[in-house]
């Protein structure tokens, strides 16, 4: 049988001849025709004043902690249940993580989870569009606004999402992006940091090139600091997937509605929500199995690999891993996010790769029935 993979691209010539383009004049006074074009234009996508291109979205939450300050002796509250690149930049700046809940169905940071989380020392929140799913936005921001909290709003995985009309990416004090190959829009590897912030923004462009003043010829640094860029070949790929965002977010919201057709009715499996007030990019389609069927997540994404499907983990819980679970506020979590170990404990992300058509999909549902009836 064809192996059906979790996920992957949809590339048409239009990429190909951008990065063509790229590859042959991209050079010399021309260097960055693509990056200007690709920055510009995301973030007049988002509605944003500035917007840089890099090569991760975990560069882009580094950059967004350092620009802002935030270091030694200070909090920064994440999710509990997402994927360690959301939190890792914590660390390199050498300040606290703590871990918040998450929402039971939105799957995101619980708003009432981060409220009970904040102390003197809160200095940033870094609330995670998961699986392009959208958090109660309007009760975390007016909880950061109140204990004057930084905001990036990890937006890696919910390019076209949306949260009443406001694009994911626009509703923290930075919006960060993931372009890794499993995304729905993507530079092969490579990130972005949206703001309205000049003065942060005007810093992360500094510490993002070795600390380099604006304008410098003489490679007379001020101080040390990073090497963060994206190449013109992943800025002409990431523009003409850009000029193509529509497509492959409704190529995506077709996908989840196969799923859904096929599954809705299916008696202990919860798919995606999608809130009124909100628009899910679906970047994932995500299923939580209840525990009544007596299937961890491995033993399910082993049926379905015996079926050539491949299949991914709903993200454990961070504070459960082994790079975190010593600690003490690891420790402190394990205790207060019932919700994240609960969901996390049968979650499973199905084929999501934007080449799926409505047969593939059935096959996998098919696939998913039978494994769920012999349960």
């Amino acid at each position: 049988m064809e192996r059906i993979p979790v996920s992957g691209p949809w590339i048409t010539q239009k990429e190909i001849d951008y990065v063509t383009d790229a590859v042959t004049n991209a050079w010399y006074s021309n260097a960055n025709c693509y990056h200007e074009r690709f920055e510009k234009a995301f973030a007049q996508h988002l509605g944003v004043r500035f917007a840089a291109a890099l090569p991760s979205c975990t560069s882009a939450i580094h950059l967004s902690l350092a620009a802002r300050g935030i270091g030694p002796g200070d909090e920064v509250i994440v999710p509990d249940a997402t994927w360690i690149a959301s939190v890792a930049p914590v660390n390199y700046v050498g300040a606290t993580t703590v871990f918040a809940d998450i929402d039971p169905k939105t799957w995101c940071m619980s708003a009432e989870s981060f409220e009970a989380c904040i102390t003197p020392k809160t200095k940033a929140v870094i609330p995670v569009d998961l699986y392009g799913s959208m958090p109660d936005w309007d009760t975390i921001r007016a909880l950061a606004d109140r204990h004057g909290i930084f905001v990036i709003e990890d937006a890696a995985e919910a390019v076209g999402s949306e949260y009443k009309g406001r694009p994911a990416g626009s509703l923290g004090d930075a919006g960060v992006f993931s372009f890794h190959g499993s995304k729905t829009l993507t530079t092969g590897e490579g990130g972005l940091l949206a703001t309205n912030d000049e003065p942060l923004f005007r810093r992360a462009l500094f510490l993002r090139d070795h600390g380099r003043p604006p304008g410098d010829r003489m490679f007379f640094n001020t101080e040390t600091a990073y090497k963060y860029k994206m190449s013109s070949m992943q800025a002409a790929l990431g523009f003409a997937q850009l000029e193509r965002v529509s497509e492959l977010v409704g190529r995506k919201r077709q996908i989840f509605d196969w799923y859904r057709r096929e599954l809705e009715n299916v008696k202990g499996v919860t798919l995606n929500t999608e809130p009124p007030g909100t628009k899910n990019s679906y970047w994932m389609v995500t299923a939580i199995l209840d525990p009544s069927y007596g299937l961890q997540k491995a033993a399910l994404m082993d049926l379905f690999a015996s079926e050539s499907i491949d299949t991914r983990p709903f993200f454990h819980p961070l504070s459960s891993i082994p790079a975190y679970h010593d600690s003490e506020q690891a420790r402190i979590a394990r205790s207060r996010n019932p919700v994240a170990y609960r969901i996390s404990a049968t979650g499973i992300n199905l084929p999501s790769a934007l080449n799926l058509d409505e047969a593939k999909v059935k096959r996998v549902c098919d696939v998913f029935k039978s494994i769920l009836k012999h349960a």
